[in-house]
């Protein structure tokens, strides 16, 4: 197994140059800073990672023209993490033709060009950061792949591996799994012949728990039900007789109690593929939305970093600030110390 270390513990950077309120130089200037960084090596943490949208970087006006500007902030972040002892993995969370929170209008599978786009943006990335901390910046591909089948994915990253390879032969690659990086796909990533290869796979079950409440999950923001965890989820059965067009979904959580052998079982694909690849992995999100009761809260996020630590798979809680997840409020303050406290500790600590 090619040695894979300092990224044990780590948290999100979300809201920043991905999936941002607006897109404006204030924004980007302010909502992240040097004190940010420092405070997360405080806690104990080893990395951050990094979402960036692809237009941070490109105009789609301007096709194959690189911002000075994004990477510009991309840089001044990795400064902040090698003054601060952290490392940074750098995540293309939104691709030209292709984004996680609306795959069925995407069409990066679909179209050579914009294949081309995202090759070529790699290749510039590689090259602007040729010899720029070779073990503390590793390059995640692409965020949450949606797709019927990996195999368009599987030949799209290959590529890329092999754009970023000839350019920079011992940059750390990530490659996360279909189906918004779950951990059950992960046996469908080819196997390629490279090494200093990461494979990534999020983590967010029970998703009732998780996701409770959440507006963009349709069944849980109609069940609009607190729910705790350990435990099962109240008053299921009646909203599933009033609202059957949800049983498939959630019908499972009739019966199964939502607590750490529930967490297990789901990260077992993970630790499978992990033992039978002998390659590296890593949990690159996971968290519990703000909205659960924060004892419930509490509770998931120890077990998930207690079963991850006990299989030693690094990991970066979502998010650091804001969307929707929080460690840090936006006026600075601690949503829990508590909670701080759990997702920094990690398998070396």
């Amino acid at each position: 197994m090619d040695t894979w270390t300092g990224f044990q513990a780590g948290a999100n950077l979300g809201g920043w140059l991905s999936q941002y309120r607006r897109r404006d130089n204030h924004h980007f200037d302010s909502f992240i800073r040097e004190a940010d960084i420092q405070r997360i090596a405080g806690w104990g943490m080893d990395h951050v990672r990094l979402p960036v949208d692809y237009p941070v970087l490109e105009d789609d006006r301007a096709p194959f023209v690189y911002r000075e500007s994004g990477l510009a902030w991309i840089d001044a972040c990795l400064d902040w993490c090698q003054a601060a002892g952290l490392k940074l993995i750098l995540d293309l969370h939104r691709a030209p033709g292709f984004t996680f929170s609306a795959p069925g209008e995407s069409r990066l599978f679909e179209r050579p060009r914009l294949q081309e786009r995202f090759l070529r943006l790699w290749e510039a990335l590689a090259t602007h950061y040729l010899g720029r901390s070779p073990d503390g910046l590793v390059f995640e591909l692409m965020n949450e792949v949606v797709l019927p089948s990996s195999e368009p994915w599987n030949a799209l990253a290959r590529r890329a591996v092999e754009r970023i390879r000839a350019i920079d032969p011992d940059r750390w690659i990530m490659i996360g799994s279909n189906r918004y990086n779950s951990a059950w796909m992960l046996k469908d990533l080819e196997r390629l012949p490279y090494s200093h290869l990461v494979y990534t796979f999020h983590f967010y079950e029970p998703m009732p728990f998780t996701h409770q409440k959440a507006h963009w999950v349709e069944s849980l923001k109609t069940l609009n039900q607190s729910t705790p965890y350990p435990g099962l989820v109240p008053g299921l059965d009646g909203f599933l007789q009033s609202h059957p067009e949800y049983r498939t979904e959630l019908e499972r959580f009739l019966t199964t109690p939502m607590d750490e052998a529930y967490l297990h079982a789901h990260l077992k694909p993970a630790l499978d593929f992990a033992v039978e690849r002998g390659l590296p992995l890593y949990c690159g999100e996971f968290g519990a939305i703000d909205l659960a009761p924060l004892s419930s809260r509490l509770a998931w996020h120890r077990d998930i970093c207690r079963l991850l630590n006990q299989a030693g798979i690094g990991h970066a809680v979502w998010s650091y600030k804001e969307m929707g997840f929080s460690l840090v409020h936006n006026d600075g303050s601690l949503a829990s110390q508590e909670l701080i406290e759990i997702v920094s500790q990690h398998a070396g600590s």
